[in-house]
This record gives structure tokens, sequence and C-alpha cells, in this order.
């Protein structure tokens, strides 16, 4: 299943050389886990909140390519150019099946609620009658 990494960065005005060496040498270190831009950093249109920054979405086969990316010394030795440079939330996140349907997500979501609410309401029953 399709992992992604997701970055909403903070840049502090125009790209340092730093920065523009780590745009330049990024896609080198993604390459051999099949990572590939989806964003990287076009204007958002905000809804809802705010949002400063940018945002880059990056998709991996998987999780496993996804966490070796990170941690591979390739983009280790790269990394500091953007770190010293820019701030930002950087996560890794599993995507959705193809299949997803959020209304069963949902259903199972109320069925644990509902389990919680009768396991409290026993548990108070029961101190209760403890005494």
């Amino acid at each position: 299943m399709t992992a992604y990494a997701v970055a909403h960065l903070y840049p502090e005005g125009p790209p340092s050389e730093e920065v523009l060496d780590y745009i330049e040498r990024v896609q080198s270190t993604m390459d051999p886990y099949g990572g590939r831009f989806l964003v990287h950093n076009t204007p958002v249109e905000l809804l809802e909140g705010d949002w400063p920054g940018g945002l880059v979405v990056i998709a991996f086969p998987g999780m496993e390519a996804a966490r070796a990316w990170y941690a591979s010394p390739a983009y280790r030795e790269l990394l500091p150019l953007r770190t010293r440079n820019m701030a930002g939330d950087v996560v890794l996140v599993d995507g959705v099946a193809p299949d997803y349907d959020a209304s069963a997500t949902a259903g199972r979501m109320r069925a644990a609620a509902l389990r919680e609410t009768e396991e409290t309401k026993e548990t108070k029953e029961w101190d209760t009658r403890q005494g």
C-alpha cells in the first residue's frame, strides 16, 4: 500500500544556497526507494484554518520504503541542508486501500465507542455493588 512522506515547512524568505542544493539533490536520494513528488511546495488553496508555509508530499511504494529512504545515509547526509535553514513538521503515513470506505470506518468507531460506554457502565455498577 502506498505510503507518504508529508512535510509542512516554514520557510523564512527566499531559499538559501543550502536549501537550493538540497532541492537539487533530494530526488536522487528518493529514486532507489521508488519515491516521487506528488506535491512540492505548490500554492495551497486555504479553505479552513491557518496554513503558514509550504506543503510537500512524496509517495513511496510502502511504509518500509519510506522509512528506508528517510534513514538512508544519502538522505541523512542531505537533510541538514534543509533543517539548518527551514523549520517544519514531517510525518510518514500509510495511505488507504483503493476500496477504502469511510462509512465502514465510522461503523467500527461507533461500535468501539458503544463497547467502551457499556464497559464503563458495567464497571460503575460493579463499583456501586461493592460499595
